[in-house]
């Protein structure tokens, strides 16, 4: 075990770079790892509003720009979350704001790192179970190769661009994290006001498959990946239970108490959001986290009820 990963084992503090760091995963990420003993610092877009806490550190970089080796080099960690939202109708400039963002991000900072003169003992990088493309009722493994359409290329180029850093010999990880399921950004607030007035349903027949995952356990997850240097590579990073579109809008309106009468046929998804519907919405993806699971990480939620009824503070 190198001396990094020695001294997070043995709980003294350690110096982690983030980027993303004020984001859904972020915003659960950076608090454990505080409370864990170890050191941030936050990649910071220049204008971006300062964080007042006195024991972090802010690096200014422009994710659309080279960063200097300087500014990254004597992390013991860097964590790379920052993208542009995926959600949203997906016109060409969209598009190209979401590619620029995550592809072009990483391969500057993955680059830089390469070149840092003291280089981290790892790199863990977002990715997403888009990867897979929609795949029907096929249990995805990290084994499995990649699907077709936009968000499928867009993973895929995504996770080539940590290539430098690989390739420099830091410990690299891409994580291909599932549907998120948190109260501060992502999927569920955007779910909650059709089904809290008892609105919501199924999206078109409700069969396709929804790897989703707990917030709590994707800052976890990662927390144990920078620990266990057998972890590297595409993880997939979904809870161990997924469940089908009609399943989640069951168990989501039994927790609000609401029934779940009213479906989205296919046709009005597509109206509603062009191409990400049939991307992200229809699309289905069984996901297999098996490698985690080997690597030591034991899910806090592996069922879907306990996660959405913690969540939203049902008793």
């Amino acid at each position: 075990m190198s001396a990094t990963l020695s001294a997070m084992a043995n709980g003294r503090i350690s110096r982690v770079l983030v980027s993303g760091s004020s984001g859904l995963v972020g915003s659960a990420l950076v608090p454990l790892l505080k409370a864990g003993g170890m050191r941030i610092a936050r990649l910071t877009r220049p204008g971006a509003t300062p964080r007042e806490a006195p024991d972090e550190e802010q690096v200014l970089w422009d994710p659309a720009k080279a960063i200097a080796p300087d500014a990254v080099s004597g992390f013991d960690a860097v964590i790379h979350l920052a993208g542009e939202s995926i959600v949203g109708r997906w016109t060409a400039a969209k598009k190209a704001r979401i590619r620029n963002s995550r592809i072009a991000a990483t391969q500057f900072l993955s680059q830089s790192l390469a070149e840092s003169k003291v280089k981290p003992s790892a790199f863990v990088s977002a990715s997403a179970i888009g990867y897979y493309g929609h795949r029907g009722d096929e249990v995805l493994t990290e084994q499995s190769g990649a699907g077709t359409g936009f968000a499928a290329d867009l993973a895929r180029e995504w996770e080539a661009a940590t290539a430098a850093a690989e390739h420099a010999g830091i410990r690299t990880a891409q994580m291909r994290i599932g549907i998120v399921m948190g109260t501060h950004g992502g999927a569920l607030p955007q779910m909650l006001p059709a089904f809290k007035i008892g609105l919501g349903g199924r999206l078109g027949s409700g069969t396709q498959w929804m790897s989703w995952v707990d917030v709590r356990d994707v800052a976890a997850a990662i927390q144990h990946v920078l620990k266990t240097d057998s972890l590297r590579g595409p993880i997939n990073l979904a809870a161990p239970n997924p469940v089908t579109n009609a399943e989640f809008s069951r168990i989501l309106a039994r927790v609000l108490s609401r029934p779940a009468a009213f479906p989205m046929p296919a046709f009005v998804a597509r109206l509603a959001f062009g191409e990400m519907a049939d991307e992200l919405l229809l699309a289905s993806q069984r996901i297999d986290p098996a490698k985690l699971v080997r690597g030591g990480y034991s899910f806090q939620f592996g069922e879907l009820r306990p996660s959405l009824e913690t969540l939203l503070q049902k008793p």
